[in-house]
């Protein structure tokens, strides 16, 4: 999701290291290390469930809302 697999455009590198900033400014406590782990929606949302002890679909909810509109 956040990763980089190598090959990628210029354009989708710097999409993809938006998205991170933008991802750790909505959640602060995912770190760079975290977010370049995760590859896919729901990772995502359960390391927001975890870390911020919120529920399952609170988090799914979340994770949703801020993924509209981004092309992973």
């Amino acid at each position: 999701m956040f990763g980089f697999r190598g090959g990628e455009s210029a354009d989708t590198v710097a999409r993809k290291k938006g998205y991170m900033k933008d991802a750790q400014q909505r959640w602060p406590f995912l770190t760079h290390f975290d977010l370049s782990t995760i590859k896919n929606k729901a990772q995502l949302s359960s390391m927001v469930r975890d870390r911020s002890s919120i529920t399952e679909e609170q988090a799914k909810r979340d994770v949703q809302a801020w993924m509209d509109g981004k092309q992973f």
